[in-house]
């Protein structure tokens, strides 16, 4: 049985992870930090009390901010497979954190990656990296060859995590691999982020929970995955006897303006009667369109998108209406 350690397993991507990993007879361990609440609600079906028996999902408490508990918790887990999720992914947040993101986002993978070389145990690696690092693009689409231009602390955080993911490779021969994966959703999705903002807002519209939504550039154009589908490209790369860097995309670029119009066409209203544009919420540096090229993911991997953008946008509308169905405002 393999084992693997995932951190932000608490995440969206981390629990679709976990789950994955278990159907494919994964022993798996997530990394959670400790805090004044139990953040788990997206895993609470999937972790195990120590009592119990069964497979079921093992979490330690640490943090990518200490080395002492990343070091203790390789040394206990002894993993074949390490999943780097854990950061601060709120792009428009790591503006008013600046610092906080960089120390997480950025420096969290070194410490990860230095603990794995102290313990000295050699498990296959993955860092999320993210579309952000091309920013304001060179080119169009995005490939494992376009240039970074980052312009957000988020983006430059995670450009520094790419680069000594790759050093760590070259270097010590780990077999590391980064994900630059495009935007991916779910009904799991934080609602803090555009698609859950929309998704949610059109449901509580429609049943007179909520009057308005604000937004802010409506015609920033984004290439949108299921993060089902992209989970499976991380397990993927670390399959591989090579390591390498893969973009983890769909190929296929909408606006968030059309994603407004499909969320609320799905519960029959006109967006137009109740979205508005805030100026407020324009990011600092708006990049204005990122849509990659995963050629190299499904020539390798022979991984592919199974879900389309319409298909995923409803998705979460249709769990947004169940939860507001079982009285979840």
């Amino acid at each position: 049985m393999k084992r693997a350690l995932i951190t932000g397993i608490t995440g969206q991507d981390g629990s679709y992870l976990a789950e994955f990993l278990l159907g494919k007879g994964y022993e798996v361990h997530g990394v959670i930090r400790r805090s004044s609440s139990f953040n788990t609600e997206r895993i609470e079906h999937l972790y195990r009390d120590p009592h119990e028996s069964g497979a079921k999902v093992r979490l330690h408490y640490g943090d990518l901010n200490d080395s002492s508990s990343l070091q203790s918790i390789l040394r206990a887990v002894q993993p074949d497979e390490v999943y780097n999720l854990g950061a601060q992914s709120h792009v428009r947040v790591s503006f008013d954190i600046p610092e906080y993101t960089s120390e997480i986002s950025g420096l969290g993978a070194i410490r990860l990656l230095e603990a794995i070389r102290q313990v000295g145990i050699m498990p296959r690696f993955y860092q999320a990296a993210s579309s952000e690092l091309y920013g304001a693009v060179l080119e169009t689409p995005q490939r494992e060859t376009t240039p970074f231009n980052p312009c957000s602390p988020y983006a430059c955080a995670k450009a520094y995590s790419f680069y000594i993911t790759k050093n760590y490779r070259e270097a010590y021969g780990m077999h590391a691999c980064n994900g630059i994966l495009f935007n991916h959703e779910s009904p799991r999705r934080g609602e803090t982020f555009v698609t859950r903002k929309i998704t949610r807002a059109a449901t509580r519209i429609r049943v007179g929970l909520q009057e308005k939504l604000y937004l802010g550039n409506l015609e920033a154009k984004r290439d949108w995955g299921f993060a089902g589908d992209y989970v499976e490209a991380m397990w993927l790369m670390l399959q591989r006897d090579v390591p390498g860097d893969y973009v983890v995309a769909t190929g296929k670029g909408h606006t968030v303006k059309e994603l407004v119009e499909v969320a609320f066409r799905h519960v029959s209203l006109d967006w137009r009667d109740y979205v508005r544009v805030n100026e407020s919420l324009y990011r600092p540096g708006e990049i204005h369109e990122l849509v990659g090229d995963a050629t190299k993911a499904s020539r390798d991997l022979g991984w592919q998108p199974t879900v389309a953008f319409r298909e995923l946008i409803t998705s979460m509308v249709d769990a947004e209406i169940e939860t507001v169905s079982c009285g979840t405002k």
